[in-house]
């Protein structure tokens, strides 16, 4: 299967991306690596090597077939939206709008890493990312005692996580309102140590535990 460079629409992707979003993508749609290389017409030895070695560098041809299985875009599977907020995609024409029931909401809720905390502070309504994972119903995240996020302990807070599928437009959300407050028993900051799986991107200095009880969560989804 014969490689060269990509097109110049998708020049600057980062060395090994293109594999770790393709292996990303095709574990969102739950397709094994020999279904994905059959649809595409491809061997599933060669899709293997442009998952695994980040030297690779498939003809636009072998990118756009992928991308059509995959049910996304060149440009996003190739990174080149890397910065740019999500959204910007035109709506579909058969768009279904549906409420998600509090079942559905924790299962997504547990899946991710990364969502939104708005918390109110004495300069006024403040939204961040952090990064964080789901212990015993409860939404916990580690940060610094100096940061907004910390400023959340004590306090009535909102979070919400999403996913935004911008090639096919359509996603889903979830929002958890609750009280917030800083983690201080030695034996549950360990056990958060241990259940937790998602560390801050941040990086540095990070020991302060914070825990949201998910007294109200609702969801919504957009399906086409």
């Amino acid at each position: 299967m014969a490689e060269r460079a990509l097109p110049n629409a998708v020049e600057g992707t980062p060395v090994g991306d293109l594999g770790r979003r393709l292996a990303r993508r095709r574990t969102e749609l739950g397709l094994t690596c020999g279904e994905v290389a059959a649809r595409a017409g491809l061997a599933p030895s060669y899709l293997r090597h442009l998952e695994e070695h980040p030297g690779a560098a498939p003809g636009t041809g072998v990118l756009l077939r992928l991308a059509g299985v995959l049910g996304t875009t060149l440009n996003r599977l190739t990174g080149g939206d890397v910065d740019l907020p999500p959204g910007p995609g035109r709506a579909a024409r058969r768009a279904e709008f549906t409420e998600l029931d509090a079942e559905e909401c924790r299962a997504l809720l547990g899946t991710h890493g990364v969502g939104r905390l708005a918390v109110s502070t004495d300069e006024g309504p403040v939204i961040v990312p952090v990064n964080y994972s789901v212990v015993d119903d409860a939404v916990v995240f580690r940060t610094a005692p100096d940061t907004t996020p910390a400023r959340a302990s004590g306090r009535r807070v909102a979070f919400e996580t999403d996913r935004i599928d911008d090639a096919l437009s359509q996603g889903w959300s979830v929002l958890v309102r609750g009280d917030a407050r800083a983690v201080t028993d030695p034996d549950e900051v360990r056990r958060l140590g241990e259940r937790a799986f998602s560390e801050p991107w941040a990086g540095g200095r990070r020991e302060l535990w914070v825990r949201i009880e998910s007294a109200e969560v609702t969801g919504r989804r957009i399906t086409v």
